[in-house]
C-alpha cells in the first residue's frame, strides 16, 4: 500500500511539474502586424520617359515566431499610386492600385522594457487591379496588367501601449524585380517596373 502511494505521489509531482513547465513556456508563436504609410517611387520604363508616383500603402501580416527573435510572415497589402507624367502619347495623370502578397523573414527584439524593434526582409508578388491614364482628351484604362515580383525591407520601432499591444513608426522600402507589360491599348508597346519605392508610416503589432 505504501509502495502504491509513493508511486502515485511521484506520478502526481512529475505531472504537476510538467504542467507547470508547459504553462511557463506556453506562449503564442503568432503576431498580427499591420502598418500603413505614404511615400513615393520611380516608374522605370523601357522605351518611355521615367516619372515619379506618390504612394499610399498598407499591409496586414500574420507572423509566426520560430524562436524569440526570428520568424516568418505572410499577408496581404494594398498600394495606391498616383502622379503626373508624359509619354509619346502626351501628358497624363496616372492612377494605379496594386494588390500585394508578401512573404517575409522577420526579426524582432526588445530594446527596453516597453520598447521593441521589428524588421523584415523578403519578397512579394503583386497584381494590378486598377490602372488609369488620364490624358488631355481621353482616359485609358488597363494599359498595363498581370503580375510582377519584387523585394522589400522594413524596419519599425514600437512601444507597448497595452499588454501585448504595440504601436510605433515604420519604414518600408521596395523595388520590383520583374516588369509589367503593356497591352497596347493606347499605342504604347513598353514594359515598366517600380523602383526605389520608400514609405514611412505607423505600425501596430498584436501578440496573440
Amino acid at each position: 500500500m505504501k509502495k502504491s502511494n509513493c508511486i502515485l505521489l511521484f506520478i502526481f509531482f512529475v505531472t504537476f511539474n510538467l504542467i507547470q513547465a508547459q504553462d511557463e513556456v506556453k506562449k503564442s508563436k503568432f503576431n498580427i502586424i499591420g502598418y500603413g504609410g505614404i511615400g513615393y517611387g520611380i516608374v522605370e520604363n523601357n522605351n518611355e520617359p521615367n516619372y515619379n508616383l506618390n504612394s499610399n500603402s498598407g499591409e496586414i501580416l500574420l507572423n509566426y515566431n520560430i524562436n524569440q527573435k526570428f520568424g516568418i510572415a505572410a499577408g496581404i497589402g494594398m498600394n495606391k499610386l498616383s502622379g503626373n507624367g508624359f509619354n509619346s502619347v502626351g501628358n497624363f495623370y496616372h492612377e494605379r492600385t496594386l494588390l500585394k502578397v508578401p512573404l517575409l523573414f522577420t526579426v524582432g527584439s526588445k530594446l527596453y522594457e516597453n520598447f521593441r524593434v521589428f524588421a523584415n526582409l523578403g519578397f512579394y508578388g503583386q497584381n494590378i487591379i486598377k490602372d488609369e491614364y488620364r490624358f488631355l482628351n481621353n482616359t485609358q484604362k488597363d494599359v498595363y496588367d498581370s503580375w510582377n515580383f519584387g523585394a522589400q525591407i522594413g524596419l519599425g520601432f514600437l512601444y507597448e501601449i497595452f499588454n501585448n499591444y504595440y504601436a510605433g513608426i515604420n519604414y518600408t522600402g521596395q523595388s520590383d524585380l520583374s516588369k509589367f507589360e503593356s497591352n497596347n491599348n493606347v499605342g504604347i508597346n513598353d514594359e515598366q517596373k517600380m523602383k526605389n519605392l520608400n514609405s514611412v508610416g505607423i505600425t501596430l503589432l498584436i501578440e496573440l
